[in-house]
């Protein structure tokens, strides 16, 4: 069990470096020596000099070999203080300063780095908690994780979910929960979704959206308005509910998610037209029939998730926003996204500027936004800056 594992300092492998990485990260040829290390293990980490570095989780066969979770002393490191410390750190963040709670039960208890827990965020959903686990040594950690959450949230239910690209990277292995589908229904700003916790993408819900759902909401009135890649609906409810739209049209290609949208919109007895269709097909077909929309979001799945992806992810992304452009009538607005965190806001910038050109579209852009709060980025991990939103009105 983890606790027998990594409950003593002393016992902890060693692991030297050639050099300090300028981040949280150490890569392979950053390594020089890893005395008994085997992957999944908290390792101590020492400078080429020989001088404590940190405490970090140890991964040979991952890109990312070192996550160093520690600046102290290894010496000293006790994996449960430090479980209780940084959870009890990150639930106030959400609780006292954000005052999360006052207008949803659905949020970001731990975003990865930003709350110095690399390898791992955590998401609340009302008495659920899911852990997505982005690392071999964070997942062998499970029952210290679940032991620190449990003295703030007592009666939680816990789920782990962690993509298959994942598991086959780091070396490990979820089992699918048994039984039926888990779901609860959370509220946010006053709208409610049904959530799977076996389910879906990443942990169910995207917790990220939510201050971008609710500014979009405000451009709804009296609109038709088109959620491309809608997943269960988030952005076209709103409109519905909170925006007044005239009409609603969510296109998504995974049926489970189609379907749960149209779930949602009888939670919150509205109206909406769900498309289990691709975006790139609908979207063409719309602009043959002359069909224009007041507003237009578009938010699709991570384009780029490697190096390797990078030059077909940017072309997509590209002519995703061109056709999507050609949907916006005159005057109305058009919300783009990203969730590439290998793509900045500054690149994603250019590529929409790119496609209103190739499109004969003048785009006026008022706002660049991104995750809520609950999804901080460390001053010293800005690739944790993820999601980008840019808003413009179209001519």
């Amino acid at each position: 069990m983890a606790e027998k594992i990594f409950s003593k300092a002393g016992g902890l492998p060693r692991v030297k470096l050639s050099h300090a990485p300028a981040g949280p990260n150490a890569f392979k040829r950053m390594i020089d020596t890893a005395d008994r290390a085997e992957a999944g293990q908290l390792v101590a980490v020492y400078d080429k000099n020989g001088n404590p570095y940190g405490t970090a989780i140890y991964n040979p066969r991952s890109q990312i070999t070192l996550r160093i979770i520690d600046r102290a002393n290894p010496e000293e490191f006790l994996v449960d203080r430090f479980f209780d410390e940084k959870v009890s750190r990150a639930v106030a963040f959400r609780r006292d300063v954000l005052k999360l709670p006052e207008k949803t039960d659905a949020y970001r208890l731990v975003h990865d780095y930003a709350d110095g827990l690399p390898g791992l965020t955590v998401d609340i959903y009302k008495d659920q908690i899911a852990l997505e686990f982005y690392s071999l040594g964070m997942y062998r950690l499970w029952p210290n994780i679940e032991a620190a959450f449990r003295k703030h949230f007592p009666g939680a239910e816990f789920h782990h979910r962690a993509t298959s690209y994942t598991q086959e990277m780091e070396g490990f292995s979820i089992k699918p929960e048994p039984g039926p589908s888990r779901k609860t229904r959370i509220s946010e700003n006053g709208v409610q979704f049904e959530v799977d916790l076996k389910a879906g993408y990443k942990t169910g819900f995207f917790c990220d959206q939510r201050e971008n759902r609710l500014y979009a909401s405000q451009f709804a009135a009296g609109k038709k308005v088109i959620d491309i890649c809608a997943y269960t609906g988030g952005f076209g409810i709103y409109s519905a509910k909170l925006g007044g739209a005239d009409a609603v049209t969510c296109v998504e290609l995974d049926p489970e998610a189609s379907e749960q949208s149209k779930r949602n919109a009888n939670i919150n007895k509205v109206k909406l037209d769900a498309v289990c269709a691709d975006a790139f097909t609908y979207m063409r077909q719309m602009i043959d029939l002359k069909r224009k929309y007041g507003l237009v979001v578009l938010d699709p799945y991570k384009l780029v998730s490697s190096r390797e992806e990078r030059e077909k992810g940017i072309f997509k992304y590209r002519d995703f926003n061109r056709i999507a452009l050609a949907l916006v009538e005159e005057g109305g607005v058009f919300v783009t996204c990203s969730c590439s965190g290998m793509v900045s806001m500054e690149e994603f910038s250019f590529i929409v500027r790119g496609a209103a050109a190739n499109a004969g579209r003048k785009v006026q852009i008022f706002k660049k936004s991104g995750a809520g709060p609950d999804h901080p980025v460390a001053a010293d991990y800005p690739e944790g800056e993820y999601l980008k939103a840019i808003w413009a009105r179209v001519y």
